[in-house]
C-alpha cells in the first residue's frame, strides 16, 4: 500500500464519462444568436451614416458556419433507441 506522502505527490484519478450533448440543439441556438446579431448590425449599417458594413458580414459568416455546424451534427449524431 503507498504511503500518504506517495499519495499526495502522484494522485490517481479517473476522469468523469463524457456529457452527452445534442450539439444540432446547440448549433441552432448559436445559429439563432448570430441571425439576431446579423439583423441589429444590418439595422445600424442602415440607420448610421459612420457604420461599417463589416459586422454584417462577420454575423451573416457565423450563420453560414451554424447551418454548416448543424448538417454536420446531424450526420454525425448517435442514434439514440
Amino acid at each position: 500500500m503507498p504511503s500518504l506522502i506517495a499519495r499526495l505527490l502522484h494522485p490517481t484519478r479517473t476522469p468523469p464519462p463524457p456529457v452527452d450533448v445534442d450539439l444540432g440543439r446547440v448549433m441552432l441556438v448559436g445559429t439563432g444568436v448570430w441571425a439576431v446579431a446579423f439583423v441589429v448590425a444590418v439595422v445600424l449599417a442602415w440607420a448610421g451614416d459612420d457604420a461599417s458594413w463589416t459586422p454584417a458580414w462577420v454575423c451573416a459568416t457565423g450563420v453560414v458556419l451554424g447551418l454548416l455546424g448543424m448538417g454536420w451534427a446531424r450526420r454525425h449524431s448517435v442514434r439514440r433507441h
